[in-house]
């Protein structure tokens, strides 16, 4: 199947005032949504660590085989540049032991792709010195989740690495064999680059890739000396997958054509236009299902007028 479905338990975890289902519930929920897997938020009240110790994870596995979602993918919160003024504390080694566990635990689960951020920039610090330690932190975070045979996705979303050239560069960087992208659409479009194009040039690279979508919504500050107004950034309102900035259509596409088929999760990870109760959040995550299936039988459409 090309693009499996996996909805984001981040999406029902309540972190932004949605209703909150606990993770058992949310598997059940995405399986009578239409989706293909889950990808599971690994902090509470979800996916923790500290929650889910074998006997439980044993559990969690079977409650998903028995669902059907076979297409597995933890997502981990970890921030590889955090703490750098306080150098006595082995920040750096409480993150990989923790994503280390976590490739553990995505393996018992059934699952084989584990989702991480690299860093934010911090100020002062020197911007190579902070790409060389999460160059050196993926890599031995990539070599510990190998015994597991799972594969780590480096998303594009925190500072280092968020561009297109740079997420490229540093997935080459890493120089891991299972160290792949979890490359999305939102920031390369949030940065105003050109996204087909960089959809063929990432794919190659991609394991995984997450999807929403937003609609600018303005803003503006009142200068009281002026009697004017100062254009602010805009507000960036989660809608419908396709009714925001982000022409998802043609990014799969795109994606596919540079050689990418697989995974896409659906995520609400901030207030939703509608409201945040439970049948709006249900109905995107329906509209997300049916969005890509009109993905897939366009794309068979293509193939099948191509020359052959």
């Amino acid at each position: 199947m090309h693009f499996p479905t996996l909805l984001h338990s981040v999406s029902y975890s309540g972190s932004w005032g949605q209703p909150h289902l606990s993770l058992e519930d949310f598997v059940d929920r995405a399986a009578e949504l239409g989706f293909d897997g889950v990808m599971l938020m690994a902090k509470r009240p979800h996916l923790s660590l500290l929650d889910y110790p074998p006997t439980r994870s044993r559990e969690l596995r079977a409650r998903l085989e028995k669902r059907r979602l076979s297409h597995i993918c933890v997502a981990a919160y970890n921030n590889f540049t955090a703490d750098a003024e306080h150098g006595e504390v082995p920040t750096g080694e409480i993150h990989i032991h923790h994503i280390s566990e976590l490739a553990r635990l995505t393996a018992d689960l059934g699952g084989a792709c584990l989702r991480v951020f690299t860093g934010y920039e911090q100020a002062g610090g020197g911007y190579a010195a902070q790409w060389a330690l999460v160059v050196r932190a993926i890599q031995e975070c990539s070599r510990r989740a190998a015994e597991f045979g799972v594969t780590i996705a480096v998303q594009n979303h925190h500072d280092i690495g968020a561009p297109v050239a740079s997420h490229a560069q540093l997935i080459q960087a890493v120089g891991e064999p299972n160290c792949r992208a979890a490359f999305d659409a939102w920031a390369p479009a949030s940065h105003g680059a050109n996204l087909n194009a960089a959809a063929r040039q990432m794919a190659a690279l991609t394991a995984h890739t997450t999807a929403a979508n937003y609609q600018p919504v303005p803003r503006c500050q009142y200068q009281p000396g002026l009697t004017n107004y100062a254009p602010l950034a805009p507000w960036m309102q989660a809608v419908p997958i396709d009714e925001g900035f982000i022409d998802y259509a043609a990014f799969f596409s795109a994606l596919y054509d540079g050689g990418y088929s697989g995974p896409v999760a659906y995520e609400m990870c901030s207030p939703v236009r509608g409201g945040n109760s439970i049948e709006t959040l249900d109905s995107y995550a329906r509209r997300f299902v049916e969005f890509m299936g009109s993905v897939r039988e366009q794309l068979r459409g293509a193939a099948l007028k191509r020359p052959q």
